[in-house]
C-alpha cells in the first residue's frame, strides 16, 4: 500500500478542501437518512427504540433502563485489572475537573460605579444526556470523561444512553463505570434514535435540556437536526488528529502516533504535518509494515484512512517550514494536536485552535485519551475554532445579576433615556422618567 503524501503548496484545491472538510461531508449526507428515525422516536417512543435495537444491533430489549441486577452482574463479570484501570484513570479525570470547579464562583458582583453593581450567578443545567458510543467494543472512558464533570458540576438529572449489546444489555464496563461515577440512569438506546429519545423523551427515557458525547455521523446528524429541541453541545463527530513534527521527533514513534487516531474508523482524520522531508519520507516508507502488523478490522481501517482515496482523510502534509505547519494546524483546528518539535512549549502561544495539545514524546494521545485527567471529548470538524474541550463549564450556565441604588439610578437615568429616545423605544424611556419611589410605609395602591 502507499501512504498519501501531499506537498501542500502544490496540492490542488479540491483535495485540500476534502482534507480540511474531513468527515463533516459524511454528516451532511446522512441528515436525510436520520430525519425519519427521529420522527419515529418522537411519535412512538419506547416501541421505536426497541425496533431500532433489533434492526441495528440485533438486540431484543426487555428493560430499556439498566436494572439493579444488571449493575451488580456487570461488576461481578469485569476483570479486576480492568476495574482497577478504570478506577485509576477516572480518579485523575476527577481530580482535574475538581480543580476546574475550584475556579468557579457560584455568585459574584462588582461595583461598576458608585451605586451600580453587576455580576453573575452560576448554576448547574437541570438535566443532561450523555451519549456513550459503541463500535466493535465498549468505551467506558467516554463515560467517565462525560459523567465526572457532570456530577462535579452538580447536574441533578443525568441520563446515559448507549447502544445495546446483541444480548439486549448495556455492556458491563459502561455499567460499572456509571456506578463508579454515581449514575444509575443508564438506557439501552444508540445512534440517532438514542439522541432523539433524549431530545423528546419517551415512556422510559427522560427528556433532557442538553446532550453531550461523541458519536458516528448518524449521531452528529441527529444532534444537528434536533438543535432546536435541545442543546446539542459541541460537535463531537468522527475522530481526527494532527501530529505536528520536525526533525526532533522520533520517526518510529511518529508512525504509531498517527495510527493512534487513524484506527478509530474509516472516517477518521489522521495527519502528519511536517516540513522535514526526511521524516515524511521515513513515515511514508515504514508505515505500511506497521499497518500490516495490526489485527483486523483495524488494519483495514488504517489502510483506508491513509490511502488518499476520495473518501479518506489521513496522510502526510509536507509544508515548507515550521511556520507553515503551524498555520496549517490552526486552519485545520484538530480535535487532537500532538506537538513533537524541538522546544515545543515555546510554540503554544502560536497554536490557537485545537481541542487539546499534547507536548512531546512522553505524552502520546493514548495517555490523554484515558488517564492524564484532561477530557477527551473534544470538538471535531474544525469546531475547535470556537468550541472548547469538555469541562465542568459544559454542565453549568451563567445568569447575569445586577442591582442599582438611588445614586446609581440617577447616574444612569439621563444617558439611558438619551439612548432610548434615539432608538425609538418610548416605553423604555418613560419607565425611567416617570419612575416613583416610595417607602414601604407610604405605599398606596388606591
Amino acid at each position: 500500500m502507499t501512504i498519501a503524501l501531499y506537498r501542500w503548496n502544490k496540492t490542488d484545491e479540491k483535495t485540500k478542501a476534502r482534507i480540511m472538510r474531513r468527515a463533516q461531508a459524511n454528516i451532511d449526507d446522512v441528515c436525510a437518512l436520520v430525519s425519519p428515525v427521529i420522527e419515529d422516536v418522537r411519535q412512538n417512543g419506547d416501541e421505536a427504540l426497541r425496533r431500532y435495537a433489533q434492526k441495528f444491533e440485533g438486540a431484543d430489549i426487555k428493560s430499556i433502563k439498566a436494572t439493579e441486577e444488571e449493575f451488580a452482574a456487570a461488576e461481578n463479570n469485569l476483570d479486576e485489572d480492568l476495574k482497577a484501570a478504570i478506577q485509576k484513570c477516572a480518579a485523575n479525570v476527577k481530580k482535574f475537573h475538581q480543580e476546574q470547579m475550584k475556579r468557579v464562583e457560584d455568585r459574584w458582583m462588582v461595583e461598576i460605579e458608585p451605586g451600580i453593581w453587576a455580576g453573575e450567578q452560576v448554576s448547574a443545567i437541570e438535566s443532561v444526556g450523555l451519549y456513550v458510543p459503541r463500535g466493535k467494543g465498549a468505551f467506558p472512558s467516554a463515560l467517565y470523561m462525560l459523567a465526572i464533570p457532570a456530577v462535579i458540576a452538580g447536574v441533578p438529572e443525568i441520563a446515559v444512553v448507549s447502544p445495546p449489546t446483541k444480548e439486549g444489555k448495556t455492556d458491563d464496563a459502561t455499567l460499572y463505570t456509571a456506578k463508579l461515577c454515581g449514575i444509575q440512569n443508564v438506557y439501552k438506546a444508540g445512534g440517532a434514535q438514542g439522541i432523539a429519545a433524549l431530545a423528546y423523551g419517551t415512556q422510559t427515557i427522560p427528556q433532557v435540556k442538553k446532550v453531550l458525547g461523541p458519536g458516528s455521523p448518524y449521531v452528529a446528524a441527529a444532534k444537528r437536526l434536533l438543535s432546536d429541541i435541545m442543546d446539542p453541545g459541541m460537535p463531537a463527530g468522527p475522530s481526527e488528529s494532527i501530529v505536528l513534527a520536525d526533525e526532533a521527533a522520533d520517526p518510529d514513534n511518529t508512525i504509531l502516533d498517527i495510527l493512534n487516531e487513524g484506527e478509530h474508523g474509516k472516517d477518521s482524520g489522521a495527519l502528519l504535518v511536517t516540513h522535514d522531508e526526511k521524516l515524511a519520507a521515513y513515515v511514508q516508507a515504514k508505515m505500511p509494515a506497521i499497518i500490516e502488523s495490526l489485527p483486523e478490522p483495524h488494519q483495514g481501517i488504517c489502510k483506508h484512512v491513509m490511502s488518499g482515496t476520495p473518501d479518506s482523510y489521513g496522510g502526510i502534509i509536507l509544508t515548507e517550514s515550521l511556520e507553515d505547519s503551524i498555520a496549517f494546524a490552526n486552519a485545520y483546528a484538530p480535535e487532537h494536536l500532538h506537538l513533537k518539535v524541538r522546544d515545543g512549549e515555546k510554540y503554544l502561544d502560536q497554536l490557537k485552535h485545537a481541542g487539546e495539545i499534547l507536548i512531546g514524546e512522553y505524552t502520546p494521545s493514548s495517555l490523554g485519551n484515558y488517564g492524564i485527567g484532561v477530557n477527551h471529548v473534544l470538538p471535531t470538524g474544525g469546531w475547535a475554532h470556537t468550541y472548547s474541550c469538555t469541562s465542568v463549564w459544559d454542565f453549568l450556565k451563567r445568569t447575569s445579576i445586577s442591582r442599582c441604588d438611588k445614586q446609581g439610578f440617577e447616574s444612569l437615568k439621563d444617558p439611558v433615556c438619551t439612548l432610548t429616545d434615539y432608538e425609538n423605544f418610548p416605553a423604555h424611556g418613560e419607565v425611567l422618567r416617570r419612575r416613583k419611589f416610595y417607602s414601604l410605609s407610604n405605599l398606596r395602591l388606591d
